[in-house]
C-alpha cells in the first residue's frame, strides 16, 4: 500500500466513525409547553420533523401543531400508529393534531408512506407546574416496544381519522389531498419529460461512442455542451430529490432520496471538475459521468410519477365511501320542499326520498314503502324492503317507491362516517410485521452509506487502473440501487388497501394488528343467538291433533295469545299474520305463571302454554307428546292446546337459523378452521341448531358470565381463537378473544369491544375476514421477501462482489432502473389486492355429523371419552336424547 491508499484506508475508518455518530448519537428532545391544561408545541415538516424527538406529560392533553413548508406525497400525512391517528397536512399550512397520551412509553410517528420518522416521549405522570419546558439530551432510536394496550387515544376535535380540521369535512380533506396528489403527478410528469429530452443526446454520444465505436456528432462529445445539457436535469429534473435528500440529512436522518443524491451529486461534481479544471486529476482518470447523472435522476423522476399514479389507486376505498354520500337533501320546511346541502340536515329534519335517489342520513320511515339498495354498506346484493318505522341508512340507494324519512343521524354519527373512521384509524395502525420492518429501516440508510464509503477504500486499493474511477462509479452504484423505500412501503400499502376492501365488504377492521392476527385463526366461536341464528322467535310448525284444522287453531290460539306480552305470543301472533289467518277477538284472558294463558276466542274455551297448563285443568297430553317430543328433539320450543276441554295440537316455535349460516360453517371448515358454538341453553336445544349447521363442537348451557373464561379455555389449548358474538352479555369474550368479531345489527356494546366489525349480520362476513386477512398478509410477505431480496441482492453486486470471478461491475444507469422498479414492483403488488373479491359461499347439502357437545359440571356417561376440560364433559346428543328439562323448553308467560 503507498501512501494514498493509507490515507484513503484512514479517511475511510474516520468517516465510519462518523457516520456512527452522526446517525445514532444523542439527540435533543423538545418538551411541550403546558398552558391552560393543555400540552403544545409546533412541528415544522421541511424534509422531516423538527422538532423530531417530542416529550410530553402522561394523562395531560396534546395539541401538536404541524406547519408544512414543502409539497409532496411524502409528508401529506402524519400518522401516530398507536394512537390510530392518521392527519391530512394540507401543504403550505398549519394542522392541529390533538392526542390524549394515556399510557408512559415512546412512542413513533411517521408520514404517510412511512419514511420520515419521529419519536413521541409520553412521561410518567407528575406535578407539572405551569409552563414548564424542559430539554434533555436522549438517544435516538431507543423507542420501547408500545405498551400491549393503547396508549391514549385521540382526543376529540383531531384532524384524524376521517375526520378534518376545524371547519373542514372529511370530504374536503379528501379532495384536498386529491388535489395535491394531481398537482404533483403534473409537475413530475414536467420534469420527466425535461429531464428524458435533454438526457437522450447526452446518452446517445456515451453509448453509441465508447460502447458501439459508431459516429457521433463532435458536439455532443464536447464535456462543455454536456455540462450544460445536463445541469438543468441536475438543477430541475432532481430538485424533488435534491431538496427532500439534503433535508433529510440537515435532520441528522437519511432516505431513499439522501442516497440519490450524495450518489449523483458526486457523478456531476466529480464530471464538473473534469470538465472546468481538467488539470487538476491525471490524464487516465478524466471521464465524465453527465450521462450517467442525467439518467438517474431521470428514471428516479419517472419511477416517482409511476410510484405517485399508483398509490393513488391504494387509497380508492376512501375516496369511494366518501362519493357514496349525496351532497344535498330534499328536506320539508314549513311544509315546503326544500334541497339544502347535506351538512345543513339537523337530527329530526323530515326528508323526501325519491325511487333511484340515494338516502342522505341515518333516518327512519315515516311514510312510504320501498326497497332500498344498501349493498355499498352492508355488502348484501339483495335490496332490503322497507316500511314505516324501519331505519335506512346514509349513502343507501331507495329503488322503487317513493319514502319520508325523519333523519335519527347525521354528521360524523352517520354509520357511513363510522365507516370511514374506523377504516382511517385501521389505516393508521401498525401491524406487529411492520416494526420489524421499521427497525430494519432504521439502521438500513446509515449502513448502504457505510458499505458504499467501505466500497470505495476496497475499490481503490484494491481495484484495476483507474483505481479512483472505479472505486467512485462502484460506491455510487451501492448508493443508487439501494431502496429503503420498498422495505418501507411493504406494509402499510398492503393494510391500507385490504382495509378499503374490507370495508367494500361490508366488514370494518379496527386495527392493523386485528387484520393480521385474523389470518392466524384456527378456531372460531360462534354464539348461538342472533349470530348463527336470527335472534328472534318464529312460529315453525303448526301440528292439528283433532278436528281442528290447521288455520283453524293457529287463529284460536293467536286469539288466545293476543293478550300477552311475552315473546312466544308474539312470534304466534306474527306467524298468523304471516300467513294470512284472521285472528278473532278474545274474552276472558287470563295468564297462568309459568304454565301459560287461558281466554275465550270466538266462543271457544282456548288453553294454550305447556302440559302442566293441561294437567291442572284435568286434560291428558298423551296424543300431544310425540309431537312435542320431536319438535324438543329439534331444538324448538312446543307450545301444547286445547279448546272446549279436548287437546287440540302443538305449535313450535323457534329461533331460526339463518339462510346462509350453514353455507358459512362449511366454508370456515374449507378454510381448516374448527367452529365451536356457544350458548346458554340446553345440550339437546345446542345439538339441534348444531346438526342443522353443521357445527362439530358445542360449549352449552354456558352461563353469560362465564363466556370469556371459555374463550380463555380454548386459548389455553394452543388455539388462535376468534369470537363473533352480537349481544352484550358477548362483549366480554369478544374482548378475550384474539380477535372479536361484532355482528353489525347488535349492541353497541359488542361492537365497541369487537376487533371486526360485520356490518350486514352475516356469517359470511366471518369468511370474508378471515380469507382477506390471508389474502393482505400473504402480500405483504410477498413485498417483505422482495424488497428484503432486492437490496440483499442488488447492494452486494453494485459493490463489485462478482469482480473478482466474473469480471461483472454494475452500472450506475443499471442501478438506478433497477431500484425505481423495486418500489413501483411493490406498489403494483399491493394494488394486486384491489382485485380482491370475497369468494361466494359453497351450496350445502344435508349435514349428517353428530355433534360433540360439552356441558359444564356434567360427568361423562359410560363410554364416554375423556373430560374435554376443567368442569366440561363430552355429551353424545342424539336425536332422541333426554334433554335438561330447562326453562327454555316451556310456555313461560
Amino acid at each position: 500500500m503507498n501512501a494514498a491508499d493509507i490515507l484513503v484506508v484512514a479517511a475511510a475508518v474516520a468517516a465510519l466513525a462518523g457516520l456512527g455518530w452522526f446517525f445514532f448519537g444523542p439527540r435533543q428532545a423538545r418538551a411541550a409547553v403546558l398552558a391552560g391544561g393543555v400540552q403544545r408545541l409546533e412541528v415544522t415538516v421541511k424534509g422531516g420533523y423538527s422538532p423530531e424527538v417530542i416529550r410530553v406529560r402522561q394523562g395531560v392533553p396534546v395539541e401538536l401543531t404541524f406547519d408544512r413548508q414543502e409539497s409532496g406525497d411524502c409528508t401529506s400525512r402524519v400518522v401516530f400508529p398507536d394512537f390510530r391517528v392518521s392527519a391530512a397536512l394540507p401543504a403550505g399550512q398549519r394542522t392541529t393534531v390533538r392526542l390524549d397520551p394515556g399510557e408512559a412509553g415512546e412512542f413513533g410517528f411517521a408520514c404517510g408512506m412511512n419514511m420520515i420518522h419521529g419519536t413521541l416521549i409520553v412521561e410518567p405522570a407528575v406535578n407539572v407546574t405551569k409552563n414548564q419546558a424542559v430539554t434533555d439530551a436522549v438517544p435516538p432510536g431507543s423507542a420501547a416496544a408500545p405498551p400491549e394496550t393503547a396508549p391514549g387515544k385521540a382526543a376529540s376535535g383531531q384532524a384524524g381519522p376521517g375526520q378534518a380540521g376545524p371547519g373542514e369535512t372529511a370530504r374536503a380533506v379528501q379532495d384536498t389531498e386529491t388535489a395535491e396528489r394531481r398537482s404533483e403527478i403534473a409537475d413530475l410528469a414536467r420534469r420527466v419529460i425535461i429531464g428524458a429530452a435533454l438526457t437522450l443526446p447526452v446518452l446517445y454520444a456515451a453509448m453509441a461512442h465508447d460502447v458501439f465505436g459508431a459516429w457521433v456528432p463532435a458536439v455532443l462529445l464536447n464535456h462543455w455542451v454536456q455540462l450544460a445539457l445536463i445541469t438543468p436535469v441536475m438543477f430541475y429534473t432532481g430538485w424533488p430529490v435534491h431538496r427532500t435528500g439534503w433535508l433529510a440529512l440537515s435532520h441528522r436522518t437519511a432516505d431513499m432520496n439522501s442516497l440519490i443524491t450524495i450518489g449523483t451529486t458526486a457523478a456531476y461534481g466529480y464530471s464538473l471538475v473534469v470538465t472546468v479544471a481538467p488539470g487538476l486529476l491525471p490524464a487516465g482518470v478524466r471521464d465524465v459521468y453527465f450521462e450517467t447523472t442525467g439518467v438517474i435522476l431521470t428514471l428516479i423522476i419517472l419511477g416517482r410519477l409511476i410510484e405517485t399514479r399508483a398509490k393513488a389507486g391504494t387509497g380508492q376505498a376512501i375516496r369511494e365511501l366518501l362519493g357514496l354520500q349525496p351532497r344535498t337533501a330534499r328536506v320539508m320546511r314549513d311544509g315546503t320542499e326544500t334541497e339544502v346541502p347535506v351538512e345543513q340536515v339537523v337530527v329530526g329534519d323530515e326528508l323526501v326520498i325519491r325511487p333511484g335517489e340515494k338516502i342522505p342520513v341515518d333516518a327512519v320511515v315515516v311514510s312510504g314503502s320501498s326497497a332500498v339498495d344498501e349493498s355499498m354498506v352492508t355488502g348484501e346484493p339483495m335490496p332490503a324492503a322497507k316500511g314505516a318505522g324501519d331505519t335506512v341508512i346514509g349513502a343507501t340507494v331507495n329503488t322503487t317507491g317513493s319514502l319520508r324519512v325523519r333523519a335519527a343521524k347525521v354528521g360524523a354519527d352517520t354509520m357511513l362516517a363510522q365507516i370511514v373512521t374506523m377504516v382511517r384509524q385501521a389505516q393508521a395502525s401498525r401491524a406487529p410485521v411492520q416494526r420489524l420492518a421499521d427497525t430494519i429501516s432504521g439502521y438500513f440508510v446509515p449502513a448502504v452509506i457505510g458499505v458504499a464509503i467501505a466500497t470505495f477504500a476496497v475499490w481503490f486499493v484494491a481495484g484495476p487502473a483507474p483505481a479512483f474511477t472505479m472505486a467512485l462509479v462502484a460506491a455510487i452504484a451501492v448508493l443508487i440501487i439501494a431502496c429503503p423505500c420498498a422495505l418501507g412501503l411493504a406494509t402499510p400499502l398492503s393494510i391500507q388497501v385490504g382495509t378499503g376492501k374490507g370495508a367494500r365488504a361490508g366488514i370494518l377492521v379496527r386495527s392493523a394488528e386485528a387484520l393480521e392476527t385474523a389470518h392466524k385463526l384456527d378456531t372460531v366461536v360462534l354464539d348461538k343467538t342472533g349470530t348463527i341464528t336470527a335472534g328472534r322467535p318464529v312460529l315453525t310448525d303448526v301440528r292439528p291433533a283433532g278436528r281442528w284444522a290447521e288455520d283453524e287453531l293457529l287463529a284460536l290460539v293467536a286469539a288466545a295469545e293476543s293478550g300477552s306480552e311475552h315473546p312466544l305470543a308474539a312470534a304466534v301472533l306474527a306467524g298468523a299474520r304471516e300467513r294470512g289467518v284472521q285472528v278473532p277477538a278474545a274474552t276472558a284472558f287470563e295468564s297462568v305463571t309459568g304454565q301459560g294463558v287461558r281466554a275465550t276466542a270466538d266462543g271457544h274455551q282456548v288453553l294454550v302454554g305447556n302440559a302442566r297448563l293441561l294437567a291442572a285443568a284435568g286434560l291428558g297430553t298423551g296424543k300431544l307428546e310425540t309431537a312435542a317430543a320431536e319438535l324438543s328433539a329439534r331444538g324448538k320450543t312446543p307450545v301444547l292446546a286445547a279448546v272446549d276441554g279436548e287437546p287440540a295440537g302443538v305449535l313450535a316455535i323457534a329461533d331460526t337459523v339463518k339462510d346462509d349460516s350453514a353455507a358459512a360453517i362449511a366454508a370456515l371448515r374449507r378454510l381448516g378452521v374448527q367452529v365451536v358454538m356457544l350458548t346458554g341453553d340446553s345440550a339437546r336445544t345446542a345439538a339441534a341448531i348444531a346438526r342443522q349447521t353443521g357445527v362439530s363442537r358445542v360449549l352449552a348451557e354456558v352461563l353469560p358470565e362465564h363466556k370469556a373464561g371459555e374463550i380463555r379455555r380454548l386459548q389455553a389449548e394452543g388455539r388462535k381463537v376468534g369470537m363473533a358474538g352480537d349481544g352484550i352479555n358477548d362483549a366480554p369474550a369478544l374482548a378475550a378473544a384474539d380477535v372479536g368479531l361484532a355482528i353489525g345489527t347488535g349492541t353497541d356494546v359488542a361492537i365497541e369491544a369487537a376487533d371486526v366489525t360485520l356490518i350486514s349480520g352475516s356469517l359470511a362476513g366471518v369468511v370474508t375476514a378471515i380469507s382477506l386477512s390471508r389474502a393482505t398478509m400473504r402480500n405483504i410477505r410477498q413485498n417483505l421477501i422482495f424488497a428484503l431480496a432486492y437490496n440483499g441482492i442488488g447492494i452486494p453486486v453494485a459493490a463489485g462482489i462478482l469482480y473478482p470471478f466474473l469480471g461483472l461491475r454494475l452500472s450506475p444507469m443499471i442501478a438506478a432502473a433497477a431500484m425505481a422498479l423495486s418500489s413501483l414492483s411493490v406498489v403494483g403488488n399491493a394494488n394486486r389486492l384491489r382485485r380482491y373479491h370475497p369468494a361466494p359461499l359453497p351450496p350445502v347439502g344435508q349435514v349428517h355429523a353428530e355433534p360433540q357437545v360439552e356441558t359444564p359440571g356434567r360427568r361423562a356417561g359410560a363410554g364416554q371419552a375423556a373430560p374435554a376440560g376443567p368442569g366440561y364433559h363430552v355429551l353424545a346428543v342424539g336425536a332422541g336424547a333426554a334433554g335438561s328439562g330447562v326453562a327454555h323448553d316451556e310456555h313461560n308467560p
